[in-house]
């Protein structure tokens, strides 16, 4: 990859919701869990996660929901208010300042690869799974598998999500 940054755009299927990514993602899944599956009435999830500020809305309204996680933890879960499409999602561990960003809603998805396969354990029998991806029955550590760049920008997020925790403490 060059120093360039990537130029991404994306949006809803009604098209009200328009977005921008100036920005590669810190990882890349597919997550094949139970809950993904039940989210988007599909297989699985694939999904691109950025620094909050990386996505920028260009257009329509989004509407957000608190959904639990596999690991019963909230996530908020953000939809076109018109088509009702789900675009993004925030997880838990970076809380406000980190998003996932649905792989289909890009306009031209075909050269984002996962990093990863994960809670496969949990696929729908008939499902395959591509070659060449690393597969996990549950998820993996970041560390053993996000190169040193990616890894930094990941434990960066943590550590402000942590901050934020530790400020609504004292308050």
């Amino acid at each position: 990859m060059s120093g360039q940054a990537t130029i991404r755009q994306g949006g809803c299927g009604c098209g009200k919701v328009r977005y921008r990514v100036e920005r590669e993602p810190i990882f890349v899944n597919n997550c094949y869990c139970a809950l993904c599956q039940l989210q988007t009435g599909s297989t699985s999830s694939a999904y691109a996660f950025f620094e909050v500020e990386a996505v920028e809305i260009l257009s329509g309204e989004l509407v957000r929901f608190a959904q639990q996680t596999g690991t019963d933890r909230k996530q908020q879960i953000m939809q076109c208010a018109e088509c009702g499409i789900s675009l993004f999602f925030q997880p838990w561990p970076t809380g406000r300042h980190g998003i996932s960003v649905r792989l289909g809603t890009f306009d031209d998805p075909s050269d984002i690869v996962p990093d990863a396969a994960v809670y496969v354990s949990q696929r729908m029998n008939w499902v395959t799974l591509p070659e060449g991806i690393p597969a996990f029955d549950g998820y993996y550590k970041p560390d053993d598998l996000l190169p040193p760049d990616r890894l930094a920008r990941l434990r960066h997020l943590v550590e402000k999500h942590q901050a934020d925790q530790h400020l609504s403490e004292d308050i």
